[in-house]
């Protein structure tokens, strides 16, 4: 032997991911800690050797497309890994697709937001058609018909992969087609049509640039139809077992989510049905785009949860200069700083998702709440996320910057959510939309953020200074990324007052909110409590 291996960082296994105070404690605001047990068993899944090899498995071993069988015909199946089946087979069983929106009980979403967040610590790629299937639900319902068709499908917990007549299947699942070649996030210049066929059928001839998750069973698409843009279900197998003219040209080589598999598509007269009305498939769809909006928040949360656990414990384990690294005060600094962001953005994520529950419900104030705070967290927290997984990775040293240690995986997946759904520009648009055209969504925003008045001065400080700020018309879109970074800032700082420790809550005031912010991961001011910080982003191994 050449040298004894020593100071080594053990993985990190065999803990319960859900063990989250910040997640634990919300779910109890939000009317869902009934559902403890079952995330219990899911994070004790997720903490498991077991399902980390199935996340590196479905990464390392990416989804191959087969556009032809053997004997020349056409089949356009995309192959998968079975580490991908073991994922989703999972994500379905729990419920983290539609299954939330059968239930009546009080927090079903909530509790559906907290499997996601627990399970997309494992492998995130494959949330993709999860979050589609989930977020259907909420386009079909504008067509009776149609959602009593599928939606006891969607929300089936049975994980039945392959290519067969919806009606010979145990469960099925959705994705979502609407940005092409000359559009991008400009939908209205899309060319794809939509042709009557008389018998309540459309044909849509076109292309989609972007598929998502095309190997699922069914598809909202946008078209232009006769009366305008629509929205379209689209199936990918015709009740007579033929396949629906419906070509993947090719799979998407990306950045990151490499488990999941996104398409160039061609429609060649496939029949699909409309959903809504002609002529507002905006509207229709956009229903769909909120519930896929919340999950790229959730998304994002549960990266930077990751990734602080991962630092943490890296660093308590790594010895450096006499003592572990997480005793050196600098690196105290970073880890308690990528602390506060992660619980920030888990604080925001879960009262979210209650408002999205309280809405669905039928409460409209929760409704105007969501409609503000939901576009203004998709653009903060998931801006905020590729930062927090480089610093992250930072922590590690050389070792992170090593495939073996998942944390590439992690930073690759990062930019994801930020772009997927309206990247930073329109999210930041649609809020100073609302904040326009909707005064009651920014009076709920304001009720919430002001239900912590006189709990923080700095906190009090800044509501004012955004309050002030968005009456300057005349920059106002000009500046939409400032304001809007400030009213999440605002928002969270106030969840974390009322609902945290009081160590994180004046640690997040005193660097979020001044002036001399120094937004780079470790630039905490002097005078805080660290350790209970930190503490809270300690994994707990039994």
């Amino acid at each position: 032997m050449t040298h004894d291996v020593f100071n080594q960082v053990p993985p990190l296994t065999g803990h319960d991911v859900s063990a989250d105070p910040t997640l634990v404690e919300g779910l109890a605001r939000q009317d869902a800690d009934w559902a403890l047990g079952e995330l219990r068993t899911l994070g004790t899944l997720a903490g498991s050797a077991k399902a980390q090899e199935w996340g590196r498995l479905a990464n390392d071993h990416p989804p191959v497309l087969r556009t032809h069988d053997r004997y020349g015909n056409r089949i356009d199946e995309v192959e998968f890994h079975p580490a991908w089946h073991e994922l989703m087979t999972v994500a379905v069983g729990h419920g983290l697709h539609a299954t939330a929106w059968t239930s009546p009980r009080p927090g079903a979403h909530v509790a559906r937001a907290a499997k996601f967040y627990v399970w997309s610590q494992v492998e995130a790629g494959h949330g993709c058609p999860i979050s589609m299937t989930y977020a259907s639900v909420a386009a079909l319902r504008h067509t009776r018909a149609l959602a009593a068709e599928w939606e006891p499908l969607l929300a089936s917990r049975n994980y039945d992969f392959g290519l067969r007549p919806a009606a010979l299947k145990r469960g099925v699942l959705a994705g979502m087609a609407m940005t092409e070649k000359q559009g991008g996030s400009d939908v209205r210049a899309n060319t794809t049509r939509a042709e009557p066929l008389g018998d309540g059928g459309y044909a849509i001839t076109g292309h989609k640039w972007f598929n998502s998750a095309p190997m699922c069973d069914v598809f909202l698409v946008l078209a232009q139809a006769p009366g305008g843009l629509s929205c379209f279900l689209l199936p990918r197998v015709l009740p007579d077992g033929s396949r629906n003219a419906m070509r993947i040209m090719r799979l998407k080589d990306k950045l990151g989510n490499k488990s999941n598999a996104s398409a160039e598509v061609e429609y060649e007269g496939a029949l699909a049905f409309l959903v809504g009305e002609e002529g507002r498939g905006i509207r229709t769809i956009i229903e769909m785009v909120n519930m896929t909006r919340l999950d790229c928040v959730i998304g994002s949360a549960s990266g930077m949860r990751y990734g602080v656990t991962q630092a943490v414990h890296h660093t308590s384990h790594r010895r450096a200069f006499g003592k572990a690294l997480a005793e050196q005060p600098l690196m105290r600094n970073v880890l308690a700083d990528l602390a506060l962001e992660s619980e920030a953005a888990t604080a925001v994520m879960v009262r979210l998702a209650g408002a999205t529950d309280k809405a669905i419900r039928g409460d409209t104030d929760e409704g105007a709440l969501r409609r503000t705070a939901l576009a203004a967290a998709k653009y903060w927290v998931c801006k905020r996320a590729p930062a927090h997984a480089a610093e992250s990775l930072e922590c590690f040293g050389g070792n992170g910057y090593v495939e073996e240690s998942q944390m590439p995986r992690l930073f690759r997946e990062s930019p994801l959510n930020g772009i997927w759904e309206g990247s930073g520009n329109v999210a930041a648009l649609d809020v100073l939309r609302a904040t326009m055209k909707e005064p009651e969504a920014l009076d709920a925003f304001f009720q919430e953020v002001d239900l912590a008045t006189g709990a923080d001065h700095r906190l009090d400080a800044a509501v004012l200074e955004v309050k002030d700020s968005l009456t300057d018309v005349a920059t106002l879109e000009y500046s939409a990324r400032r304001v809007v970074e400030r009213l999440a800032l605002i928002l969270q700082a106030s969840l974390l007052v009322r609902h945290s420790t009081p160590d994180v809550a004046d640690a997040f005031c005193a660097s979020r909110l001044a002036a001399d912010w120094g937004h780079a991961f470790g630039t905490l001011p002097p005078g805080l409590d660290l350790a209970p910080i930190i503490d809270r982003a300690t994994v707990k191994i039994a």
